[in-house]
C-alpha cells in the first residue's frame, strides 16, 4: 500500500553519555518513539520493576510482610498518598493517581538502590502529575536511593527537580542545579458544611461533620483541593477553638497544602485572643507539627485517658478514642488579623 520494502524497520541512536558522579534524581524525556525506554533499559536494566498486587487484599497487605505498618504508612504518606481509608482498599479499585503513588511508595521500600519508572505520570491528569512529581521528589531526597523517571511530558521538570535530564532522541544530557519548586497559590474562603460532601470520604477517621462547625475551603486554579473546619472548645480555664476536620484531596497531597490551610485558619482564629488547639492521630501530621515552630505539643502521642463519671462530660466521653494513639497541639504561631477581618471573625 505504501510502497515499502518488505523487511523489518530499524532505528538507531549513537551518542556518548556520561552521567554525573553524584545524583539522586534523573529524567529521560522525549516524544513517543524517541528511544526513551530503550536507552532507559540499556542504562538501568535491573531497576525497572513491576509489582504484583493482590486482588482480594488491601493495599497495605500488598507490601512485603517484613515491613511494619508504621514503615508502610510513612512511605505512603511521603509520596502524597495520605488517605488511610484508601489504604484499606484493593489496589485495583484505586484511582490511577493513587495507584501511581502506591507503586512509588512500594519501590521506595522494596526496590533496589536505583528505582526506574517507565511512562512516569503518563496515566494521570497533568495537574496531578505535577503535584505528584513534587511529592515524590521530596520523598526521594529524604532518603538515599536514586530515582530515574522515563516520561514524554516536559511539564514535570520544574516539579520533579531532576539532577540531570537526558533529552531524546538527540541524546543531549542536561545537568541541572536544584531550584525552588513552582509556587502553588491557593485561595481560601469561608464555606459551609454542605461542601464537606466533596471531602468526607477522604478523611482518615470520621466521615461526619458537626452542624455547628465553621468551614473553610481552599481552591487552586478554580478547583477545590482542601477543606478545614473549626469548633468552639470548652475549657474550665482556657476556652478557645479546636480543629474539627482537615482534609486535602488525594490528588493534591504531598506538597503541604493541608498544613498551610490548617495554619492559616489557626492564625485567623488566634486573632480572637483565644487558644487554638488540635488533636490528631495522623502520623504525617503529628510528625510535621512536632518539628514545626508554629505548633506546641501539649500531649505526646498516647491513648487518651478515661474521663471521669461526671455527667457533664458524657458528650466528650463519647467523642474521645481509647483504641488509637493521638497527640495534642496548640497553635503558637503569629496571629493574622487581616484574614480574620476578611472572614468576619473579628
Amino acid at each position: 500500500m505504501f510502497d515499502l520494502e518488505k523487511k523489518p524497520s530499524r532505528e538507531e541512536w549513537h551518542f556518548d553519555l556520561e552521567l554525573p558522579e553524584e545524583w539522586q534524581i534523573g529524567l529521560i524525556v522525549g516524544p513517543s518513539g524517541s528511544g526513551k525506554t530503550t536507552i532507559g533499559n540499556k542504562l538501568f536494566s535491573n531497576s525497572f520493576k513491576q509489582f504484583e498486587w493482590p486482588h482480594d487484599q488491601t493495599v497495605i497487605d500488598g507490601f512485603s510482610k517484613d515491613l511494619s505498618v508504621r514503615q508502610i504508612a510513612s512511605a505512603l504518606s511521603s509520596v502524597g498518598f495520605s488517605s488511610p481509608p484508601a489504604w484499606l482498599r484493593s489496589f485495583h479499585v484505586l484511582s490511577m493517581g493513587q495507584q501511581f503513588r502506591a507503586n512509588i511508595a512500594r519501590a521506595l521500600l522494596e526496590g533496589e538502590e536505583i528505582i526506574a519508572v517507565d511512562e512516569f505520570t503518563s496515566v494521570v491528569d497533568r495537574t496531578v502529575a505535577q503535584i505528584g512529581s513534587a511529592a515524590i521528589s521530596k520523598a526521594i531526597r529524604r532518603g538515599s536511593k536514586r530515582f530515574v523517571a522515563v516520561a514524554c511530558h516536559y511539564d514535570i521538570i520544574d516539579w520533579l527537580q531532576p539532577d540531570w535530564i537526558l533529552h531524546m532522541p538527540e541524546g543531549r544530557l542536561e545537568r541541572r542545579s536544584l531550584r525552588r519548586f513552582p509556587t502553588i497559590e491557593i485561595e481560601v474562603e469561608p464555606g459551609s458544611t454542605a461542601q464537606w460532601e466533596t471531602f468526607r470520604r477522604h478523611h482518615y477517621l470520621d466521615h461526619n461533620i458537626a452542624r455547628s462547625a465553621k468551614c473553610f475551603v481552599a481552591t487552586w486554579q478554580g478547583r477545590p483541593v482542601a477543606f478545614a473546619s473549626v469548633m468552639s472548645f470548652p475549657h474550665p480555664t482556657r476556652p478557645g477553638y479546636r480543629e474539627h476536620r482537615t482534609v486535602c484531596l488525594p490528588d493534591f497531597q504531598g506538597v503541604g497544602i493541608g498544613n498551610k490551610l490548617s495554619e492559616l485558619v489557626a492564625s485567623a482564629y488566634r486573632a480572637r485572643g483565644k487558644p487554638y488547639r488540635s488533636c490528631t492521630s495522623h502520623p504525617a501530621m503529628m510528625r510535621y507539627r512536632a518539628k514545626s515552630k508554629l505548633w506546641k505539643m501539649t500531649r505526646k502521642p498516647s491513648r487518651v485517658k478515661p474521663i471521669g463519671p461526671s455527667s457533664s462530660m458524657k458528650v466528650l466521653k463519647r467523642t474521645n478514642s481509647r483504641t488509637r494513639f493521638t497527640a495534642s497541639f496548640e497553635f503558637v504561631g503569629p496571629t493574622n488579623h487581616k484574614v480574620a477581618k476578611l472572614w468576619g471573625l473579628i
